[in-house]
């Protein structure tokens, strides 16, 4: 029998490795949808008690990123079916200026105006005639703008209910790994930016995807 030269033996058992190693390395990856996203390991409980799929934002009134996704937000809430799904919002505190515009968020939560204005403080900091935000007085100018007394508003940021909030917010930061905004988070299991997604405009067709797979879960353990 006619011998391989020993050159050409040792080049055939390294391509068959690597072939190997290919291989395992392809069933290791995981499918393209998990790809999409990044998996809460371990998966958290709601923070409604609603029975709701709980989608969760993850947001900055001074991220210049969530001023722009927030079109993105407005037309998903549009379509989706909020009798199955809820947003909430978690304002973050990575800087001192997104801290202050967090305890504004949750104060103007406590004065029952957040929902109505939400988009004005978006509006208001991004605006040309905006000043920096470097004390809560300047957050309370930010809300004034949009028909919030600012004496209402700095009363309400010293509740403790405030501060508890505050305080959850950074708990849930480390929680779901948030490194930036905005982020969302879907039944406390998975973890869409827009880098995982493919960019921005695509978060919502993930979450889209995630929604239907959770509800088809609950469907299924409902039988």
């Amino acid at each position: 029998m006619k011998q391989i030269p020993r050159n050409l033996a040792v080049l055939w058992l390294f391509a068959c490795l690597s072939l190997t190693g290919l291989t395992a390395q392809a069933q290791l990856r995981p499918p393209l949808a998990a790809a999409k996203y990044f998996p809460v390991d371990p998966p958290q409980p709601p923070l409604s008690t609603s029975g709701k799929i709980e989608v969760i934002e993850f947001f900055s009134y001074g991220c210049g990123h969530c001023a722009v996704f927030q079109p993105e937000v407005d037309a998903w809430l549009q379509r989706v079916d909020t009798s199955k799904v809820e947003l909430t919002y978690i304002p973050v505190t990575f800087r001192p200026d997104f801290a202050l515009l967090a305890r504004g968020y949750y104060a103007a939560e406590a004065l029952g105006v957040a929902k109505s204005t939400h988009h004005g403080i978006f509006a208001a900091i991004f605006s040309n005639t905006a000043q920096p935000v470097r004390t809560f007085n300047d957050v309370a100018a930010l809300y004034e703008k949009v028909g919030v007394k600012a004496a209402d508003l700095t009363a309400a940021a010293q509740k403790f209910d405030v501060e508890n909030k505050l305080r959850r917010s950074n708990e849930l930061l480390q929680t779901f790994r948030v490194d930036g905004t905005p982020t969302i988070v879907v039944a406390g299991k998975y973890r869409v930016t827009g880098e995982s997604a493919g960019g921005n405009d695509k978060v919502f067709g993930v979450v889209d995807e995630l929604i239907a797979k959770e509800l088809a879960a609950k469907k299924s353990a409902a039988k």
